[in-house]
C-alpha cells in the first residue's frame, strides 16, 4: 500500500501540470475568431481564440516536455527500489531464546507448507558434483535429488556402519529420520525438534509411509533428556545454526553418544579469523544472523576445538563443502521461479516469500565470496571413554 500511494503522489507530480483538460475554463467566454492548431507531439487539435472566446480542446494538451515526465517517473521508481531494498535488508526474525523465535517460525513454516512445498521433506541443502555446478541447469539436476545425494555423502563422510540406535537433532519434518529408518531396517531411528508443528507433521509422514522404526519428540537439544550413553550414532544436519551455545551443543551430542559410537554434524559456519571481519561482512552476518532466527556462527575451527574440549571424541575430521553446496541456494529460487502458482493464490504470503527469497540470494553470495563456509565433523567415540 505504501509503495502505491507513493507511485501515485509522484505520478500526480509529474503530470499532474501537465495536461488542461477541456473542461477545466469557463464554459461561456465572449466569442472570438479562433484557429486550429495541430500539437506536434500527438497530432490533436486545439481549437483556440485569437482574443479570448471558449476554450476548445479536442483532447489532453501536453504542457511539460517528455524528458521532465520521465524524469519524474524515474526518480518515483528509484524512491520504490530505495525503499523496497532497505525493508529487504532489515533483518525481521531476530533470536529470541525466551520468545522461542526458532520454533515458532518453523510452526509458522510447517503450517503455511510452503517450505515443504518447494524443499520437499529434507529441509537442508544439496550435493552437486563438479559436472552438475558448472553445467546449464545445474547438469539436469533435480532439486529434490540432490538432497538424497546429500545425505549419501554425509553418512560416507561419517564413516558409520549398521547403527543401532540413532539419533536426529533438528530433524525438521523427519525427512532424514525416515531415510535413516529404512536404510538401516534393524535401527530406533529417533528426531527431536523443538517445533511442535514439525514433530507433529514428521509423526504423521512416518505414519503414512509405514515406517515403524522411527519416532519423533519435542526435546531443546541443549537439554535432552535422554541418559548417558544412549545413541550409536548422532545425526546433526543444518540445526547448529540456531543453537545459542554452540559448546553445550556439541557437548550433549557427545554425552548421549556410545562409547564406540560415531557423531557427525553439517552446519553453517562463518570463516574463520583473521583477519577481522570488515564492516561489510559484519552488516551481512547480522543480516543473516537476524532474518532466519541465528544467535550467530562460528567457525569450523572453532567446532573442531570444542569437539576436541569435550574429552570424549576422537578421530575428529573437519571438511569443508561450500563448493559442493553452494549451487542449492539459487536452485531453490529458481524452483520457485518455475512453479510459482502456490505462491501467487496465496497473496497473504508473497511479502514473506520474497523476504525469504531476498535471504537465500544473500547466503549464495555469502558462501560464494568465502564469508561464509559449510562445516562438516566427523568424529568418534572411544570404546573406553
Amino acid at each position: 500500500m505504501h509503495v502505491l500511494r507513493l507511485l501515485a503522489v509522484c505520478q500526480c507530480c509529474a503530470l499532474g501540470t501537465a495536461f488542461t483538460p477541456a473542461g477545466a475554463l469557463p464554459k461561456r467566454l465572449p466569442r472570438a475568431p479562433c484557429v486550429t492548431l495541430r500539437t506536434a507531439t500527438h497530432g490533436a487539435e486545439c481549437h483556440t481564440p485569437l482574443v479570448g472566446g471558449t476554450h476548445r480542446v479536442s483532447m489532453l494538451a501536453p504542457v511539460v516536455p517528455a524528458p521532465a515526465r520521465l524524469a519524474a517517473i524515474a526518480a518515483a521508481v528509484a524512491a520504490i527500489c530505495a525503499w523496497l531494498f532497505q525493508k529487504l535488508n532489515t533483518p525481521s526474525r531476530v533470536y529470541d531464546r525466551e520468545a522461542n523465535t526458532v520454533g515458532r517460525e518453523y510452526d509458522a513454516w510447517t503450517t503455511e507448507g510452503i517450505l515443504e512445498y518447494y524443499w520437499g521433506e529434507h529441509i537442508h541443502l544439496g550435493y552437486y558434483n563438479e559436472g552438475q555446478r558448472k553445467g546449464p541447469f545445474y547438469g539436469g539436476k533435480d532439486f529434490i535429488e540432490a538432497k538424497y545425494d546429500f545425505i549419501e555423502k554425509m553418512l560416507e563422510f561419517s564413516k558409520v556402519d549398521s547403527p543401532k540406535k540413532v539419533l536426529d537433532v533438528g530433524c525438521g519434518i523427519g525427512g532424514t529420520s525416515r531415510y535413516l529408518a529404512k536404510k538401516f531396517p534393524r535401527a530406533e531411528v529417533t528426531g527431536i525438534t523443538i517445533s511442535e508443528q514439525q514433530q507433529k507433521r514428521a509423526t504423521m509422514l512416518a505414519e503414512e509411509r509405514g515406517i515403524p522404526n522411527v519416532k519423533f519428540e519435542l526435546c531443546d537439544a541443549l537439554n535432552m533428556t535422554y541418559d548417558d550413553n544412549s545413541f550409536d550414532f548422532v545425526w546433526a544436519c543444518e540445526s547448529g545454526e540456531h543453537m545459542p551455545d554452540k559448546k553445550k551443543y556439541v557437548e550433549e551430542m557427545a554425552r548421549v553418544l556410545k562409547p564406540g559410537g560415531r557423531i557427525v554434524i553439517a552446519t553453517w559456519c562463518q570463516r574463520e579469523e583473521p583477519p577481522a571481519f570488515n564492516a561489510k561482512e559484519r552488516k551481512t552476518l547480522d543480516y543473516l544472523y537476524g532474518e532466519w532466527t541465528h544467535p550467530y556462527f562460528i567457525s569450523i575451527d572453532d567446532y573442531a576445538q570444542i569437539m576436541q574440549g569435550t574429552g570424549k571424541l576422537s578421530d575428529i575430521v573437519t571438511d569443508d563443502w561450500a563448493k559442493q553446496t553452494i549451487p542449492a541456494w539459487r536452485h531453490s529460487i529458481w524452483v520457485g521461479v518455475w512453479d510459482i502458482w502456490p505462491v501467487l493464490k496465496r497473496p497473504h504470503l508473497w511479502w514473506k516469500v520474497l523476504r525469504d527469497a531476498w535471504c537465500l540470494e544473500v547466503m549464495h553470495r555469502a558462501f560464494t565470496n568465502g564469508l561464509m563456509r559449510y562445516g562438516m565433523m566427523t568424529a568418534a567415540k572411544p570404546v573406553d571413554a
